[in-house]
């Protein structure tokens, strides 16, 4: 089962990458563009037929900058490799997160961690009816909502 998460990890930060390396979004900030923290991919980035049914679109809506993103099939034990690499995601930016088409989990958990380290968890989010992700952390409490 983990053979089959590292690849699934592989294959999601490679279609990641080539996702943002192709989108043609204006950037109007001044990070580097290409990156998914400055630019969204965007659907054009690849065709429908390379997608998979847990693809979903993550939305920081925290007020912090999100340094590292850890998704993984919840009954896996630990949290593998950061999905943004070196890259960040700003307040009130997406990044699309791909998966790879032959994934077949059902149920993920979500991490995300702050410049400090600090980290926020979401457990048991069935991303074969979660299209998007809104993260918000609002009084000190965290939520999400979910479409």
């Amino acid at each position: 089962m983990k053979d089959l998460f590292y690849t699934a990890t592989l294959c999601l930060a490679l279609l990641l990458t080539a996702a943002c390396s192709t989108s043609t979004t204006t950037n109007t900030n001044t990070t580097p563009a290409g990156t998914p923290a400055s630019t969204p991919a965007t659907a054009a980035a690849s065709p429908a037929s390379q997608t998979a049914a847990q693809d979903f679109t993550l939305v920081n809506k925290t007020g912090v900058e999100i340094h590292a993103v850890y998704v993984s099939p919840h009954d896996a034990d630990d949290w593998e490799e950061d999905i943004l690499g070196r890259d960040t995601l700003p307040n009130d930016e997406t990044v699309d997160i791909k998966f790879n088409r032959g994934e077949t989990a059902e149920n993920w958990d979500l991490r995300i961690e702050d410049s400090k380290g600090n980290a926020i968890e979401w457990e048991n989010l069935n991303l074969l009816k979660i299209s998007k992700a809104t993260l918000f952390y609002e009084n000190g409490k965290a939520r999400a909502e979910v479409e």
